[in-house]
């Protein structure tokens, strides 16, 4: 497995919506730290995102496992491969 930098930007996210999917949001989110596959997350001060440093095979597997977050349809998504 390698690690991810996930830099993530919500755009286009109502508030009502917001509130409605993240309980389902935070749920899967401490699934990936129980089972290790999250190893840091930082939430921005100045702006609606989040740092997420993420175990996957390669940036599509990491693409795919964002892809089951209910705030999927509202990320901007920059990835960088990190060393080992």
């Amino acid at each position: 497995m390698n690690k991810f930098m996930i830099d993530i930007l919500l755009e286009g996210l109502d508030n009502e919506t917001r509130m409605k999917l993240l309980p389902r949001e935070q749920e899967i989110i401490k699934e990936w730290e129980e089972d290790g596959i999250l190893l840091a997350s930082y939430i921005k001060a100045d702006t609606a995102g989040i740092y997420l440093v993420l175990l996957a095979n390669d940036k599509s597997d990491a693409d795919k496992r964002l892809s089951t977050l209910p705030y999927y349809p509202y990320m901007k998504i920059e990835m960088t491969a990190l060393r080992p």
